[in-house]
């Protein structure tokens, strides 16, 4: 029972390597540390030693803390980099830990910002959301007597720095970040914070709230009714109850002809707050009577009104339960959810980046070329062995491959990224058609029969002249 206990008070104190144990395998079992190290290659999987991270990112200026203490930034644009490896565990519990090897945080400064924004963007919003200036790290890795250690340094350039062992550190320093010694690593880590999947649950939309239920909708779409209640009342400043719900009754149009009007209804005895559409004839459906894809769709347009839910928002095939002539619509309200970078930040356009991940030919055709990012299974050649990954590509004259533009070298050949030529992109672009020959095959008699085949309904004469006829590729 005492290893036992060690072992279930290591693990909880441990924050790296209860992460790491919190992905799954195919079978839902908790991940050996060592599986999230394993690279495939052509012979067998070998392990390697280390895993790297790093990220550019645009925080908030201000900020507050679970403890209500304000936090304010020193400069907005940061780069933080982290680098993982896993040793051997001389301790009970797990066989194997995770050690920082290195964490650093660094600025990126206003001068500098321009370089780093490959994206169309104009000073106006720039200035808006980049600030500040710095010359030193706020958290960097070094080199004590043959002893690596993770220093966190002051916002005040007065400060002391505190330098960690980070063989012995449980979990990153950045997660450790508080709003009155570092404020800057502090806002940070709640940007870090609010990078969220989303995986909108039908039958966790439909359900009404309670009185008492949170007024931020969870990530399955989860407390709906009580966040645009709130939204509604008082949560949108100098925003009246029925210009909210008249938004989202709006953009639900765009989706649903019939739509008249979107409220949320307090029923005082039950202390039930329940979402209802109206339709055009006056007749109300709560929430439990939509469909699925209607569903997500008003999660989404109630997402898009509030003004604190900033950060990246990751979607899996948003288009599901969307009739195809309506993925339009969809298309424009996750544009619409993402900030738009012609106007300074605000209440109606908040820091937001939406990422999507889809199969679908028809939001691959709608897309603006500039937002499409081709993921591809390559091989590569490490160590005289082939190794299986996943490369990243985009379309030809968009700033993604081709930063430098009009706008004059502001970036070397090796950071831009890899070009897709637009014929890997066909299967999405066209229908597939393909001509049916008369095709003979043996039977259980060693006769050659034909063999019988159906029309699909892109074989048929009247539908293939519909077909996307593409331009000559050169």
């Amino acid at each position: 029972t005492q290893v036992n206990n060690n072992n279930y008070l290591q693990r909880k104190s441990d924050r790296l390597l209860a992460a790491a144990s919190s992905v799954r395998d195919e079978e839902g079992r908790s991940s050996d540390v060592r599986n999230l190290f394993t690279r495939w290659g052509d012979l067998n999987s070998t392990t390697v030693d280390k895993m790297s991270f790093s990220v550019e990112m645009i925080v908030s200026k201000e900020g507050i803390d679970d403890l209500g203490q304000e936090a304010e930034a020193a400069i907005t644009f940061l780069r933080y980099s982290l680098d993982l490896g896993y040793r051997e565990n001389d301790t009970i519990g797990s066989v194997y830990r995770l050690v920082v090897e290195k964490e650093e945080l660094e600025h990126i400064n206003v001068s500098s910002a321009y370089s780093h924004l490959w994206f169309d963007h104009t000073p106006t919003w720039r200035k808006s959301v980049v600030t500040g200036r710095r010359t030193s790290k706020f958290i960097s890795t070094e080199d004590y007597e043959g002893e690596t250690r993770i220093v966190r340094h002051q916002d005040k350039r007065s400060g002391r720095p505190y330098p960690l062992a980070a063989d012995q550190l449980p979990r990153t320093v950045l997660s450790t970040a508080s709003a009155l010694e570092s404020p800057t690593a502090f806002m940070a880590r709640q940007e870090m914070r609010s990078w969220r999947i989303l995986q909108l649950e039908p039958s966790a939309i439909r359900r009404p709230d309670s009185f008492s239920a949170p007024v931020r909708m969870g990530l399955d779409g989860s407390n709906l009714p009580a966040t645009l209640y709130r939204l509604a009342n008082g949560g949108i400043r100098d925003v009246d109850q029925h210009a909210v719900y008249g938004r989202v009754a709006n953009r639900l149009a765009s989706l649903i002809d019939d739509v008249r009007r979107v409220n949320v209804d307090r029923d005082e005895t039950r202390e039930l707050l329940t979402l209802q559409v109206q339709d055009r004839t006056h007749t109300t459906y709560p929430a439990r009577s939509l469909s699925d894809g209607t569903l997500r769709f008003l999660a989404l347009a109630v997402l898009e009104l509030h003004p604190l839910e900033g950060g990246v928002l990751c979607l899996e095939e948003p288009e599901n339960g969307i009739h195809p002539a309506r993925i339009p619509a969809m298309l424009d309200l996750l544009q619409a959810i993402a900030v738009d970078t012609s106007l300074p930040i605000g209440a109606d356009n908040a820091l937001r980046q939406v990422i999507v991940n889809t199969h679908s030919p028809a939001v691959v055709r709608l897309v603006p070329d500039d937002s499409l990012i081709i993921a591809e299974q390559v091989e590569r050649v490490h160590d005289k062995e082939r190794i299986s990954g996943v490369a990243f590509g985009a379309l030809p004259q968009t700033w993604r491959v081709d930063p430098k533009g009009e706008k004059g070298g502001r970036v070397s050949d090796s950071d831009r990224t890899r070009s897709v030529p637009i014929g890997r992109l066909l299967d999405y672009l066209s229908p597939i058609l393909s001509e049916h020959e008369d095709n003979f095959i043996l039977d259980d008699n060693n006769k050659w029969i034909k063999e019988v085949t159906y029309r699909r309904v892109i074989d048929r004469p009247d539908v293939r002249q519909y077909a996307l006829q593409l331009p000559e590729i050169q």
